[in-house]
């Protein structure tokens, strides 16, 4: 498919790059491309940024039939820009819409098209320090029908926005809260995908650790109880001795492009990784015996996020007396040096426009 392009007639102003927030701008243009049963998907086309026309009775709207994933893309010190494995976004999104029933998209032409409208914005990758363009791309279904099956018609679209550091914070460690009243996710459903009702299951919990003063909610599995997942909006990493340790992905886990980048990075360092199941209890008991070294949680928006407390119940313990540990410091800059092309990193991780 070739994708056609029409400009739009006015250019926004674009903003002071050291004052950038996360997720409230957004560039001239939007990639669009439809789906239906008879056509397959068709139409791929690059214009102007605007609102999306759709029926009260869109599917989308009623029954959550939509998935996206989220990537950036990099101004580099030779001023070129460049993605961080994205090839590996596509894939996950396709995994997203196997389990979400809505049609796969061509990986190599998802890529292609992604390219080309980095290419007609490619003065909104701003180049201040710490700054990238924000990538998301989506699928939805658009079928105007209230009965519960899969859509026969979907939109995907590719939007872009400038962003500066997503935590208002910066690189310090966050306060990260543990709930044991809310579930986000239980294996067998749809936890280790990219789709809306995952975020909208996770906010009430949100709220409630925003109102105790924490960042994130940490969950626990959705059966026993005790089993620690993910974090709302990363995976999660804890270093006891002289081990690294993540979750292990288990169905109801997102499998996070930047935690796969954690463990191979990890184990190309020679550090002792594991990807295993570990109950709270032992993360308390580990910090209590003076064991637990580190904890932070990886994920694209943030790359790394250093935990300085956690709260379980009536525990609350601090990591590292809040400061940043080495291996988060280690891990942060050098991702972040391979994200804007500081170092070379594993071969096939970066994509040059």
């Amino acid at each position: 498919m070739e994708v056609t392009i029409k400009k739009a007639e006015q250019m926004k102003a674009k903003p002071d790059e050291n004052q950038l927030g996360f997720g409230t701008i957004f560039t001239d243009h939007m990639f669009n491309m439809d789906f239906s049963v008879e056509k397959g998907w068709y139409n791929p086309r690059i214009e102007p940024y605007a609102p999306l026309i759709m029926d009260p009775s869109t599917m989308v709207l009623h029954y959550g039939q939509g998935v996206f994933e989220g990537l950036k893309a990099y101004r580099n010190q030779k001023g070129g820009i460049q993605l961080f494995r994205p090839r590996e976004n596509f894939k996950r999104l396709n995994h997203s819409n196997h389990k979400l029933c809505i049609p796969e998209i061509d990986e190599a032409f998802a890529m292609d098209s992604l390219k080309q409208l980095i290419s007609v914005e490619q003065e909104w990758v701003p180049s201040a320090p710490g700054t990238s363009l924000y990538i998301r791309p989506t699928v939805i279904a658009t079928d105007p029908f209230l009965g519960v099956r899969a859509s026969h018609t979907y939109r995907y679209f590719v939007i872009l926005c400038p962003v500066g550091a997503y935590y208002a914070e910066g690189f310090n460690p966050v306060k990260i809260m543990v709930t044991k009243d809310h579930v986000r996710a239980v294996r067998g459903g749809v936890g280790d995908t990219k789709t809306m009702g995952n975020y909208a299951a996770s906010l009430y919990a949100g709220e409630a650790a925003h109102e105790e003063g924490y960042t994130q909610v940490l969950w626990l599995d959705g059966v026993e109880q005790k089993y620690i997942e993910e974090v709302g909006a990363m995976n999660i990493f804890f270093v006891i001795d002289d081990e690294l340790i993540t979750p292990a992905l288990s169905g109801s886990i997102l499998p996070g492009i930047t935690r796969d980048s954690v463990l191979a990075l990890g184990r190309s360092w020679g550090l002792k990784v594991s990807e295993k199941r570990i109950t709270i209890d032992e993360v308390i008991n580990a910090h209590t015996t003076g064991h637990l070294k580190e904890i932070f949680g990886s994920g694209t928006a943030a790359v790394i996020s250093p935990v300085g407390e956690l709260k379980y119940g009536d525990t609350v313990i601090s990591v590292g007396e809040g400061k940043v540990g080495p291996l988060a410091h280690k891990f942060f800059e050098t991702i972040q040096n391979i994200q804007y092309g500081v170092t070379e990193g594993p071969e096939g991780w970066i994509e040059v426009l």
